[in-house]
């Protein structure tokens, strides 16, 4: 058999199985797709996975069906999408806590570069701001920086786990303002803000997307913002650089990943829903709404990101001396 016989054989023979795949792409998603919230239920993410979700299921016209699995900063679910099958049905949607586990974490049971394929960031805020409960003496960073100094290890703040972005951030002000708050992690921003609203602990930094109304009901008391500019939904807050803090800048994140070794075609399609979401006003007014600005990066830039994140988050930790676990 002459080889451009051959060749046209094995192109003949190849066609049915192109075809197939073809078909089963354009096809794609055929049932609902889990998405996997490693924090709990209320939380700022889960606030979040819930309004993305929505806007996927009306485009894609399936149930895109929440699923929080809280639990070790986010490690539990994020292990659970890790080692799921890479058919486009299970998806992660979580925080910077993904790359914060990476610089923080010993021994992670996945690897945060190989187990996944990055789909897009979808947003990221102005910053966390630092809130206090009403019964906590300062009205501003600097009287709390001296109640701090005149009470070292006594205040406590609160954060979404150890390795989140709301530890880190406490952690770099203990050691940018030179005082001994003392660290107490919880499964997720909402129950660090309640025990904070129950003046159990006396301060967290939470995200925009949900302390406003805590705010105008005057339940917590807003001191400064970690990112490098004021947020439009709380334009009176000062941010930490304003304030003297020159190294003091971090802003919280959203993304979603598939188990490595997605089909790229199902990748390209959610990416290509959620890229259409940012865009459009109902969406848009949403994350104004929440404080948080659309992104909706590539696939590819995605993972650009995620790899200068994780070596800003390493300056981070050992600026603040903090130590993996």
């Amino acid at each position: 058999m002459s080889r451009r016989i051959c060749w046209a054989f094995c192109v003949l023979a190849a066609s049915p199985l192109a075809a197939q795949d073809a078909g089963r792409e354009a096809a794609y998603p055929s049932r609902h797709i889990r998405m996997i919230c490693p924090f709990t239920s209320g939380s700022t993410l889960d606030v979040m996975a819930r309004v993305v979700a929505e806007r996927l299921t009306g485009a894609l016209g399936h149930n895109i069906v929440v699923d929080n699995r809280p639990g070790a900063n986010g490690v539990i679910g994020t292990d659970l999408v890790a080692k799921a099958p890479a058919d486009g049905y299970t998806m992660l949607m979580t925080t910077g806590s993904f790359t914060g586990n990476q610089v923080l974490v010993r021994k992670l049971p996945y690897d945060t570069t190989r187990d996944f394929a990055p789909v897009t960031q979808i947003a990221r805020s102005y910053g966390l701001a630092l809130v206090v409960h009403p019964g906590v003496q300062a009205n501003s960073v600097k009287e709390l920086v001296a109640l701090a100094k005149g009470r070292p290890g006594k205040l406590t703040y609160g954060s979404s786990g150890v390795g989140n972005i709301t530890h880190l951030v406490g952690e770099l002000f203990n050691t940018l303002a030179g005082v001994q708050i003392t660290h107490v992690p919880y499964k997720g921003a909402g129950p660090a803000m309640t025990d904070v609203l129950g003046r159990q602990i006396d301060m967290t930094f939470v995200s925009t997307v949900f302390v406003q109304p805590f705010i105008r009901s005057g339940r917590v008391r807003p001191l400064a913002l970690t990112g490098g500019e004021r947020s439009p939904v709380l334009p009176d807050l000062p941010t930490f650089k304003e304030l003297g803090y020159t190294q003091f800048e971090m802003t919280g994140w959203y993304g979603m990943w598939f188990p490595a070794k997605t089909p790229a075609a199902r990748v390209s399609r959610i990416h290509g829903v959620m890229r259409a979401a940012v865009a459009a006003p109902e969406f848009k007014a949403k994350l104004d709404e929440f404080g948080l600005v659309g992104v909706a990066s590539s696939p590819a830039e995605f993972a650009a990101f995620l790899r200068n994140d994780i070596a800003l988050q390493t300056r981070i930790v050992k600026l603040a001396g903090i130590q993996p676990q």
